[in-house]
């Protein structure tokens, strides 16, 4: 897309979304994992609002000034509806997450995902 710069923070969030899970989905398959119910609650601790703050929280210092920017742009276009059991701060934050993970795929910067994704992926203890 040659116009990726025109979109607002929700359509790069929509993108940034599909791409997200997709990673995250082939990055569990490749640990082996197979059984559709194992698959499915261990995504959920990568995939979630709750899960996607928790991850910027982590990783927000290695943020680029332009990737805090399109953050914004994502936090400050989230759409108003939401589920009702998820807190609107997360949500808002989780859509940030996702249209920078958009912006990036849009502009195909492909190494500078590899290395975020490197950190958000990152085995933590207890975890995968």
């Amino acid at each position: 897309m040659k116009n990726y710069n025109l979109l607002n923070g929700s359509n790069l969030a929509y993108i940034g979304d599909a791409y997200y899970e997709l990673r995250v989905r082939m990055f569990l398959l490749e640990l082996g994992i197979t059984k559709d119910k194992e698959l499915k609650k261990l995504s959920i601790e990568y995939v979630s609002a709750n899960a996607h703050y928790d991850i910027y929280e982590r990783i927000k210092g290695e943020f680029t000034e332009e990737e805090n920017k399109i953050f914004l742009r994502g936090r400050n276009n989230a759409p108003t509806s939401r589920r009702k059991n998820l807190d609107r701060g997360k949500y808002v934050v989780s859509t940030g997450l996702e249209a920078v993970i958009g912006y990036l795929y849009l502009k195909e910067d492909f190494e500078r995902l590899d290395y975020l994704f490197g950190l958000i992926l990152k085995k933590e203890e207890g975890k995968c």
